[in-house]
Protein backbone atom coordinates (compact mmCIF):
# COMPACT_ATOMS: atom_id res chain seq x y z
CA UNK A 1 0.00 0.00 0.00
CA UNK A 2 1.78 3.25 -0.93
CA UNK A 3 1.40 6.82 0.18
CA UNK A 4 2.62 10.14 -1.80
CA UNK A 5 4.20 12.19 0.50
CA UNK A 6 2.68 15.17 1.85
CA UNK A 7 3.79 18.58 1.64
CA UNK A 8 3.35 19.66 5.06
CA UNK A 9 5.38 23.37 4.52
CA UNK A 10 2.26 24.39 2.37
CA UNK A 11 -0.40 25.92 3.28
CA UNK A 12 -2.97 25.47 0.32
CA UNK A 13 -5.98 22.93 -0.47
CA UNK A 14 -6.22 20.19 2.03
CA UNK A 15 -2.86 21.03 3.68
CA UNK A 16 -4.13 24.42 4.83
CA UNK A 17 -7.12 22.35 6.18
CA UNK A 18 -4.98 20.41 7.95
CA UNK A 19 -3.41 22.74 10.00
CA UNK A 20 -5.94 24.81 10.44
CA UNK A 21 -7.93 21.45 11.96
CA UNK A 22 -5.06 20.12 13.79
CA UNK A 23 -4.54 23.94 15.64
CA UNK A 24 -8.36 23.72 16.56
CA UNK A 25 -7.46 20.16 17.94
CA UNK A 26 -4.80 21.44 19.80
CA UNK A 27 -6.65 24.43 21.13
CA UNK A 28 -9.49 22.25 22.59
CA UNK A 29 -6.44 20.59 24.58
CA UNK A 30 -4.86 23.43 25.30
CA UNK A 31 -8.40 24.53 27.01
CA UNK A 32 -9.48 21.28 28.50
CA UNK A 33 -6.21 20.77 30.40
CA UNK A 34 -5.54 24.47 31.61
CA UNK A 35 -5.58 23.20 34.89
CA UNK A 36 -3.39 20.79 35.51
CA UNK A 37 0.28 22.86 35.42
CA UNK A 38 -2.06 25.93 37.89
CA UNK A 39 -3.41 23.22 40.51
CA UNK A 40 -1.17 24.24 43.35
CA UNK A 41 -2.27 28.03 42.93
CA UNK A 42 -5.70 27.25 42.07
CA UNK A 43 -6.17 24.88 45.50
CA UNK A 44 -4.23 27.56 47.62
CA UNK A 45 -6.46 30.83 45.66
CA UNK A 46 -9.98 28.84 46.64
CA UNK A 47 -8.56 26.74 49.69
CA UNK A 48 -9.54 23.67 48.22
CA UNK A 49 -8.78 20.65 50.09
CA UNK A 50 -7.01 17.37 48.67
CA UNK A 51 -10.26 15.94 48.31
CA UNK A 52 -11.29 19.09 46.12
CA UNK A 53 -8.65 19.05 44.33
CA UNK A 54 -8.90 15.12 43.57
CA UNK A 55 -12.57 15.95 42.35
CA UNK A 56 -11.90 18.77 39.66
CA UNK A 57 -9.78 16.32 38.56
CA UNK A 58 -12.41 13.79 38.16
CA UNK A 59 -14.98 16.42 37.04
CA UNK A 60 -12.45 17.40 33.62
CA UNK A 61 -12.69 14.55 32.39
CA UNK A 62 -16.76 12.97 33.54
CA UNK A 63 -18.69 14.81 30.78
CA UNK A 64 -16.21 14.42 27.62
CA UNK A 65 -17.39 10.27 27.50
CA UNK A 66 -21.36 11.52 26.81
CA UNK A 67 -19.81 14.53 24.55
CA UNK A 68 -18.17 12.53 22.10
CA UNK A 69 -21.08 10.65 21.19
CA UNK A 70 -23.39 13.71 20.98
CA UNK A 71 -20.50 15.93 19.00
CA UNK A 72 -20.35 12.97 16.65
CA UNK A 73 -23.89 12.91 15.75
CA UNK A 74 -23.32 16.55 15.31
CA UNK A 75 -20.87 16.54 13.01
CA UNK A 76 -22.25 14.05 10.74
CA UNK A 77 -25.46 16.28 10.72
CA UNK A 78 -23.86 19.88 10.67
CA UNK A 79 -20.66 19.27 9.41
CA UNK A 80 -17.59 19.85 11.23
CA UNK A 81 -16.85 23.54 10.28
CA UNK A 82 -20.07 24.73 12.40
CA UNK A 83 -19.55 22.05 14.71
CA UNK A 84 -16.11 22.85 15.11
CA UNK A 85 -16.18 26.56 15.44
CA UNK A 86 -19.39 26.28 17.56
CA UNK A 87 -17.60 23.88 20.08
CA UNK A 88 -14.68 26.12 20.42
CA UNK A 89 -16.82 29.09 21.06
CA UNK A 90 -19.33 27.21 23.48
CA UNK A 91 -16.00 25.49 24.89
CA UNK A 92 -14.97 29.16 25.98
CA UNK A 93 -17.43 30.02 28.70
CA UNK A 94 -16.31 27.19 30.88
CA UNK A 95 -12.73 28.70 30.59
CA UNK A 96 -14.31 31.81 31.84
CA UNK A 97 -16.33 30.42 34.88
CA UNK A 98 -13.76 28.53 35.83
CA UNK A 99 -11.23 31.88 35.47
CA UNK A 100 -13.81 33.69 37.76
CA UNK A 101 -14.33 30.90 40.16
CA UNK A 102 -14.73 32.31 43.94
CA UNK A 103 -15.18 28.79 45.52
CA UNK A 104 -15.35 24.71 44.91
CA UNK A 105 -18.31 25.08 43.60
CA UNK A 106 -18.22 27.44 40.92
CA UNK A 107 -14.85 25.72 40.19
CA UNK A 108 -16.31 22.12 39.86
CA UNK A 109 -19.18 23.46 37.68
CA UNK A 110 -16.83 25.24 34.91
CA UNK A 111 -14.52 22.16 35.38
CA UNK A 112 -17.75 20.25 34.48
CA UNK A 113 -18.54 21.83 32.08
CA UNK A 114 -15.10 22.08 29.88
CA UNK A 115 -15.17 18.53 29.83
CA UNK A 116 -17.34 18.96 26.74
CA UNK A 117 -14.53 20.51 24.68
CA UNK A 118 -12.96 17.25 24.84
CA UNK A 119 -15.06 16.31 22.17
CA UNK A 120 -13.16 18.38 19.60
CA UNK A 121 -11.14 15.48 18.39
CA UNK A 122 -14.31 13.53 17.06
CA UNK A 123 -14.90 16.50 14.95
CA UNK A 124 -11.50 16.83 13.10
CA UNK A 125 -11.21 13.17 12.15
CA UNK A 126 -14.24 13.42 9.72
CA UNK A 127 -12.87 16.76 8.87
CA UNK A 128 -9.64 15.14 7.31
CA UNK A 129 -11.49 12.05 6.15
CA UNK A 130 -13.51 14.42 3.73
CA UNK A 131 -10.00 15.81 2.27
CA UNK A 132 -7.75 13.34 2.15
CA UNK A 133 -7.84 10.00 -0.02
CA UNK A 134 -7.64 6.90 1.61
CA UNK A 135 -3.76 5.99 0.60
CA UNK A 136 -3.16 9.26 2.79
CA UNK A 137 -5.64 8.90 5.53
CA UNK A 138 -3.15 7.35 8.14
CA UNK A 139 -0.81 9.70 7.92
CA UNK A 140 -3.08 12.91 7.70
CA UNK A 141 -5.26 11.82 10.67
CA UNK A 142 -2.10 10.88 12.85
CA UNK A 143 -0.62 14.65 11.98
CA UNK A 144 -3.93 16.11 13.15
CA UNK A 145 -4.16 13.47 15.97
CA UNK A 146 -0.74 13.20 17.28
CA UNK A 147 -0.07 17.56 16.65
CA UNK A 148 -3.10 18.59 18.18
CA UNK A 149 -2.78 16.32 21.19
CA UNK A 150 0.23 18.04 22.17
CA UNK A 151 -1.86 21.30 23.38
CA UNK A 152 -2.36 19.28 26.96
CA UNK A 153 1.80 19.36 26.93
CA UNK A 154 1.85 23.34 25.71
CA UNK A 155 -0.36 23.87 28.34
CA UNK A 156 1.79 22.46 31.17
CA UNK A 157 4.77 24.54 29.41
CA UNK A 158 3.34 27.66 29.04
CA UNK A 159 0.57 28.54 31.50
CA UNK A 160 2.71 28.53 34.83
CA UNK A 161 5.05 31.30 32.76
CA UNK A 162 1.69 33.34 31.67
CA UNK A 163 0.70 33.18 35.20
CA UNK A 164 4.01 34.36 36.58
CA UNK A 165 4.27 36.87 34.34
CA UNK A 166 0.67 38.42 35.94
CA UNK A 167 1.72 37.18 39.27
CA UNK A 168 -0.12 38.03 42.29
CA UNK A 169 -2.96 35.48 43.70
CA UNK A 170 -4.80 36.38 40.41
CA UNK A 171 -2.04 35.02 37.92
CA UNK A 172 -4.22 31.36 37.26
CA UNK A 173 -6.98 33.43 36.82
CA UNK A 174 -5.36 35.53 33.38
CA UNK A 175 -3.47 32.26 32.44
CA UNK A 176 -6.84 30.42 31.97
CA UNK A 177 -9.03 33.45 31.02
CA UNK A 178 -6.51 33.53 27.61
CA UNK A 179 -7.21 29.93 26.73
CA UNK A 180 -10.97 30.57 26.37
CA UNK A 181 -9.84 34.10 24.84
CA UNK A 182 -8.02 31.99 22.34
CA UNK A 183 -10.94 29.39 21.87
CA UNK A 184 -13.31 32.29 21.14
CA UNK A 185 -11.33 34.10 18.56
CA UNK A 186 -10.16 30.59 16.55
CA UNK A 187 -14.04 29.62 16.33
CA UNK A 188 -14.26 32.68 13.80
CA UNK A 189 -11.28 32.36 12.07
CA UNK A 190 -11.90 29.11 12.00
CA UNK A 191 -15.43 29.22 10.53
CA UNK A 192 -13.67 31.33 7.88
CA UNK A 193 -11.30 29.53 6.63
CA UNK A 194 -12.48 25.96 5.94
CA UNK A 195 -14.67 24.36 3.99
CA UNK A 196 -16.47 20.79 5.08
CA UNK A 197 -15.32 19.46 1.55
CA UNK A 198 -13.28 20.11 -1.48
CA UNK A 199 -15.12 21.92 -4.43
CA UNK A 200 -17.69 19.73 -6.08
CA UNK A 201 -17.79 16.97 -3.23
CA UNK A 202 -20.67 15.50 -1.39
CA UNK A 203 -20.89 16.07 2.17
CA UNK A 204 -22.88 12.70 2.99
CA UNK A 205 -24.98 12.78 6.44
CA UNK A 206 -26.81 9.90 8.02
CA UNK A 207 -30.36 9.12 7.05
CA UNK A 208 -31.50 9.72 10.62
CA UNK A 209 -30.08 11.08 14.09
CA UNK A 210 -30.08 10.34 17.76
CA UNK A 211 -28.64 6.87 17.05
CA UNK A 212 -25.98 5.42 15.19
CA UNK A 213 -27.22 3.62 12.52
CA UNK A 214 -26.41 -0.11 11.73
CA UNK A 215 -27.20 -2.35 8.95
CA UNK A 216 -28.29 -6.05 10.19
CA UNK A 217 -30.18 -7.13 13.22
CA UNK A 218 -26.65 -9.31 14.82
CA UNK A 219 -24.88 -5.61 14.85
CA UNK A 220 -27.88 -3.66 16.49
CA UNK A 221 -27.48 -6.29 19.46
CA UNK A 222 -23.26 -5.67 19.51
CA UNK A 223 -24.46 -1.91 19.28
CA UNK A 224 -26.38 -2.10 22.43
CA UNK A 225 -23.64 -4.40 24.26
CA UNK A 226 -20.98 -1.93 23.55
CA UNK A 227 -22.68 1.02 24.68
CA UNK A 228 -22.58 -0.74 28.30
CA UNK A 229 -19.29 0.27 29.01
CA UNK A 230 -20.35 3.89 28.28
CA UNK A 231 -22.75 4.04 31.30
CA UNK A 232 -20.51 1.53 33.38
CA UNK A 233 -17.81 4.41 33.36
CA UNK A 234 -20.15 7.11 33.76
CA UNK A 235 -21.50 4.93 36.90
CA UNK A 236 -17.87 4.37 38.50
CA UNK A 237 -17.29 8.33 38.15
CA UNK A 238 -20.46 8.67 40.47
CA UNK A 239 -19.27 6.05 42.62
CA UNK A 240 -15.69 7.91 42.96
CA UNK A 241 -17.22 11.25 44.10
CA UNK A 242 -19.83 9.89 46.44
CA UNK A 243 -17.30 6.91 48.40
CA UNK A 244 -14.05 8.25 47.09
CA UNK A 245 -13.91 11.89 47.51
CA UNK A 246 -17.80 12.00 49.18
CA UNK A 247 -18.60 15.21 47.08
CA UNK A 248 -22.17 13.54 46.55
CA UNK A 249 -24.38 11.67 49.22
CA UNK A 250 -25.26 8.01 48.60
CA UNK A 251 -28.59 9.03 48.10
CA UNK A 252 -27.74 11.57 45.31
CA UNK A 253 -25.19 8.22 43.89
CA UNK A 254 -27.90 6.15 43.97
CA UNK A 255 -30.45 8.14 41.72
CA UNK A 256 -27.41 8.73 39.42
CA UNK A 257 -27.38 4.95 39.51
CA UNK A 258 -31.03 4.82 38.50
CA UNK A 259 -31.00 7.85 35.97
CA UNK A 260 -28.50 6.29 34.30
CA UNK A 261 -30.15 2.98 34.15
CA UNK A 262 -32.99 4.70 32.58
CA UNK A 263 -30.99 7.37 30.28
CA UNK A 264 -30.34 3.58 28.70
CA UNK A 265 -33.46 1.98 28.27
CA UNK A 266 -33.87 5.27 26.26
CA UNK A 267 -30.97 4.99 24.21
CA UNK A 268 -31.72 1.62 23.55
CA UNK A 269 -35.19 2.75 22.60
CA UNK A 270 -33.77 5.34 20.33
CA UNK A 271 -31.61 2.96 19.04
CA UNK A 272 -34.34 0.84 17.61
CA UNK A 273 -36.32 3.46 16.49
CA UNK A 274 -33.29 4.22 14.33
CA UNK A 275 -32.51 0.85 12.96
CA UNK A 276 -36.13 -0.62 12.75
CA UNK A 277 -35.67 -1.60 9.04
CA UNK A 278 -32.60 -4.23 9.47
CA UNK A 279 -35.14 -6.41 11.05
CA UNK A 280 -37.77 -6.29 8.13
CA UNK A 281 -35.73 -4.77 5.42
CA UNK A 282 -32.09 -5.27 5.63
CA UNK A 283 -30.24 -2.87 2.90
CA UNK A 284 -28.52 -3.99 -0.10
CA UNK A 285 -25.00 -5.63 0.72
CA UNK A 286 -23.74 -2.74 -1.12
CA UNK A 287 -24.74 -0.40 1.44
CA UNK A 288 -23.58 -2.55 4.90
CA UNK A 289 -20.87 -2.34 6.95
CA UNK A 290 -19.91 -4.75 9.73
CA UNK A 291 -20.20 -3.00 13.43
CA UNK A 292 -17.46 -5.48 14.57
CA UNK A 293 -15.30 -3.22 13.08
CA UNK A 294 -16.30 -0.71 15.37
CA UNK A 295 -16.51 -2.88 18.05
CA UNK A 296 -12.94 -3.82 17.91
CA UNK A 297 -11.28 -0.12 17.12
CA UNK A 298 -13.22 0.59 20.10
CA UNK A 299 -11.82 -1.76 22.66
CA UNK A 300 -8.13 -0.78 21.09
CA UNK A 301 -8.68 3.23 21.62
CA UNK A 302 -9.83 1.73 25.30
CA UNK A 303 -6.30 0.33 25.42
CA UNK A 304 -4.14 2.74 23.77
CA UNK A 305 -5.71 6.14 24.72
CA UNK A 306 -6.92 5.12 27.72
CA UNK A 307 -3.97 3.71 29.43
CA UNK A 308 -1.85 6.52 27.80
CA UNK A 309 -4.27 9.52 29.73
CA UNK A 310 -4.34 7.21 32.79
CA UNK A 311 -0.23 7.31 32.45
CA UNK A 312 0.46 10.36 32.24
CA UNK A 313 -1.44 11.66 34.99
CA UNK A 314 0.96 8.79 37.18
CA UNK A 315 4.07 8.81 35.74
CA UNK A 316 5.57 11.60 37.72
CA UNK A 317 4.41 10.57 40.86
CA UNK A 318 5.71 7.00 39.64
CA UNK A 319 9.41 8.01 39.14
CA UNK A 320 9.73 10.18 41.93
CA UNK A 321 8.55 7.47 44.87
CA UNK A 322 10.28 4.49 42.90
CA UNK A 323 13.88 6.88 42.36
CA UNK A 324 13.91 9.32 44.50
CA UNK A 325 13.25 12.10 42.81
CA UNK A 326 12.44 15.70 43.26
CA UNK A 327 8.86 16.57 41.76
CA UNK A 328 10.26 18.68 39.07
CA UNK A 329 12.65 16.42 37.99
CA UNK A 330 10.13 13.58 37.84
CA UNK A 331 8.00 15.72 35.91
CA UNK A 332 10.34 16.50 33.21
CA UNK A 333 11.57 12.90 33.00
CA UNK A 334 7.64 11.75 32.55
CA UNK A 335 7.02 14.77 30.38
CA UNK A 336 9.25 12.27 27.47
CA UNK A 337 6.50 9.59 27.64
CA UNK A 338 4.02 12.49 26.23
CA UNK A 339 6.46 14.23 23.96
CA UNK A 340 6.84 11.51 22.12
CA UNK A 341 3.19 11.83 20.41
CA UNK A 342 4.61 14.91 17.88
CA UNK A 343 6.13 11.76 16.01
CA UNK A 344 4.58 8.83 17.39
CA UNK A 345 0.86 8.85 16.64
CA UNK A 346 1.36 10.30 12.77
CA UNK A 347 4.14 7.42 12.76
CA UNK A 348 1.52 5.02 13.12
CA UNK A 349 -0.65 6.25 10.44
CA UNK A 350 1.93 6.72 7.71
CA UNK A 351 2.88 3.10 8.96
CA UNK A 352 -0.64 2.03 8.24
CA UNK A 353 -1.00 3.64 5.10
CA UNK A 354 2.27 1.79 3.80
CA UNK A 355 2.27 -1.52 5.25
CA UNK A 356 -1.47 -2.03 5.79
CA UNK A 357 -4.06 -1.22 8.48
CA UNK A 358 -4.41 -4.55 10.11
CA UNK A 359 -1.09 -5.65 10.25
CA UNK A 360 0.15 -2.37 11.53
CA UNK A 361 -2.35 -2.66 14.71
CA UNK A 362 -1.07 -6.01 15.39
CA UNK A 363 2.35 -5.24 15.25
CA UNK A 364 1.75 -2.18 17.38
CA UNK A 365 -0.61 -3.51 19.62
CA UNK A 366 1.68 -6.58 20.71
CA UNK A 367 4.66 -3.95 20.88
CA UNK A 368 2.39 -2.17 23.91
CA UNK A 369 1.54 -5.22 25.66
CA UNK A 370 4.85 -6.05 25.82
CA UNK A 371 5.82 -2.05 26.59
CA UNK A 372 3.48 -1.81 29.65
CA UNK A 373 4.83 -5.83 30.88
CA UNK A 374 8.55 -4.08 30.75
CA UNK A 375 7.12 -1.52 32.93
CA UNK A 376 5.66 -3.81 35.70
CA UNK A 377 9.23 -5.01 36.10
CA UNK A 378 10.51 -1.38 36.84
CA UNK A 379 11.75 -0.88 40.75
CA UNK A 380 14.30 1.01 42.52
CA UNK A 381 16.81 -1.29 41.39
CA UNK A 382 17.04 -0.35 37.79
CA UNK A 383 18.66 2.33 36.49
CA UNK A 384 17.11 5.62 35.73
CA UNK A 385 18.07 6.15 32.21
CA UNK A 386 16.73 2.62 31.59
CA UNK A 387 13.59 3.30 32.88
CA UNK A 388 13.01 6.20 30.72
CA UNK A 389 13.91 4.27 27.89
CA UNK A 390 11.20 1.31 28.74
CA UNK A 391 8.69 4.58 28.91
CA UNK A 392 9.67 5.80 25.69
CA UNK A 393 9.52 2.68 24.24
CA UNK A 394 6.38 1.93 25.29
CA UNK A 395 5.20 4.85 24.99
CA UNK A 396 5.92 4.88 20.80
CA UNK A 397 3.78 1.79 20.60
CA UNK A 398 0.72 3.39 22.72
CA UNK A 399 1.02 6.74 20.66
CA UNK A 400 1.61 4.60 17.20
CA UNK A 401 -1.43 2.33 17.99
CA UNK A 402 -3.88 5.54 18.30
CA UNK A 403 -2.78 6.62 14.97
CA UNK A 404 -3.19 3.42 13.46
CA UNK A 405 -6.54 2.97 15.09
CA UNK A 406 -7.76 6.41 13.20
CA UNK A 407 -6.59 5.25 9.91
CA UNK A 408 -8.90 2.79 9.66
CA UNK A 409 -12.18 4.87 11.56
CA UNK A 410 -12.73 6.94 8.43
CA UNK A 411 -12.99 3.85 5.91
CA UNK A 412 -15.56 1.90 7.64
CA UNK A 413 -18.90 4.04 6.87
CA UNK A 414 -17.94 7.23 5.24
CA UNK A 415 -21.57 8.94 6.63
CA UNK A 416 -20.76 7.81 10.12
CA UNK A 417 -17.43 9.07 10.68
CA UNK A 418 -18.17 11.18 13.38
CA UNK A 419 -20.38 8.80 15.24
CA UNK A 420 -17.86 6.12 14.71
CA UNK A 421 -14.92 8.43 15.36
CA UNK A 422 -17.05 9.80 18.90
CA UNK A 423 -17.82 6.09 19.95
CA UNK A 424 -14.08 5.22 19.46
CA UNK A 425 -12.90 8.11 21.51
CA UNK A 426 -15.54 7.71 24.22
CA UNK A 427 -13.86 4.41 24.69
CA UNK A 428 -10.82 6.12 25.38
CA UNK A 429 -11.73 7.86 28.43
CA UNK A 430 -14.16 4.84 29.36
CA UNK A 431 -10.44 2.74 29.42
CA UNK A 432 -9.19 5.91 31.43
CA UNK A 433 -11.61 5.69 34.22
CA UNK A 434 -11.01 2.05 33.99
CA UNK A 435 -7.29 2.06 34.52
CA UNK A 436 -7.29 5.23 36.94
CA UNK A 437 -9.36 3.19 39.25
CA UNK A 438 -7.34 0.17 38.99
CA UNK A 439 -4.43 2.57 40.05
CA UNK A 440 -6.20 3.78 43.23
CA UNK A 441 -6.78 0.03 44.54
CA UNK A 442 -3.45 -1.90 43.37
CA UNK A 443 0.48 -1.21 43.26
CA UNK A 444 1.92 0.65 40.10
CA UNK A 445 3.57 -2.90 39.09
CA UNK A 446 -0.04 -4.44 39.15
CA UNK A 447 -1.25 -1.42 37.17
CA UNK A 448 1.09 -1.98 34.53
CA UNK A 449 0.72 -5.41 34.40
CA UNK A 450 -3.29 -4.96 33.95
CA UNK A 451 -2.66 -2.61 31.16
CA UNK A 452 -0.54 -5.31 29.55
CA UNK A 453 -3.23 -7.82 30.24
CA UNK A 454 -6.10 -5.70 28.59
CA UNK A 455 -3.80 -4.87 25.11
CA UNK A 456 -3.48 -8.51 24.77
CA UNK A 457 -7.21 -9.19 24.73
CA UNK A 458 -7.30 -6.54 22.21
CA UNK A 459 -4.93 -7.70 20.16
CA UNK A 460 -7.40 -11.37 20.24
CA UNK A 461 -10.16 -9.34 19.09
CA UNK A 462 -8.21 -7.14 16.51
CA UNK A 463 -7.60 -10.95 14.91
CA UNK A 464 -11.66 -10.31 13.95
CA UNK A 465 -10.97 -6.77 12.18
CA UNK A 466 -11.32 -7.02 8.44
CA UNK A 467 -8.71 -5.32 6.54
CA UNK A 468 -10.58 -2.80 4.40
CA UNK A 469 -10.78 -3.00 0.69
CA UNK A 470 -12.00 -1.80 -2.59
CA UNK A 471 -15.21 0.29 -2.10
CA UNK A 472 -17.50 1.62 0.54
CA UNK A 473 -21.28 2.92 -1.08
CA UNK A 474 -22.80 6.52 -0.38
CA UNK A 475 -26.02 7.72 -1.66
CA UNK A 476 -26.48 10.69 -3.06
CA UNK A 477 -29.62 13.67 -2.18
CA UNK A 478 -30.63 12.53 -5.62
CA UNK A 479 -30.32 9.05 -5.02
CA UNK A 480 -27.20 7.81 -7.16
CA UNK A 481 -24.84 6.01 -5.38
CA UNK A 482 -21.36 7.02 -5.08
CA UNK A 483 -18.32 4.68 -4.75
CA UNK A 484 -15.48 5.64 -2.36
CA UNK A 485 -11.99 4.35 -2.56
CA UNK A 486 -11.20 2.66 1.14
CA UNK A 487 -7.91 0.99 -0.33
Amino acid sequence: MSSESLNLFSFRGKIKILHLTWVAFFITFFAWFNHAPLLMAISESLSLTPDQVKTLLILNVALTIPARIVIGMLTDKYGPRLTYSLLLAIGSVPCFIFALAENFTQAAIGRFLLGFIGAGFVVGIRMVSEWFPARQLGTAEGIYGGWGNFGSAAAAMSLPTIALFFGGDNGWRYAIGITGVIALVYSVIYYFSVTDTPKGSTYFKPKKIGAMEVTSSGDFVLLLIMKVPMYAALALLTWKLSSGVGLISSLAATLIYCGLGLLYLLDARKTFSINREVFTNPPAPVHRYKFKQVAVLNLLYFATFGSELAVVSMLPLFFSETFTLDPVKAGLLASAYAFMNLMSRPAGGLISDRWGRKSTLLVLTAGLALGYFTMSLIDAEWPLYLAVAAAMACSFFVQAGEGAVFAVVPLIKRRLTGQIAGMTGAYGNVGAVFYLTVLSLVSYQTFFMVIGITALLGFVALLLLEEPEGQMAEVHPDGSVSMIDVA
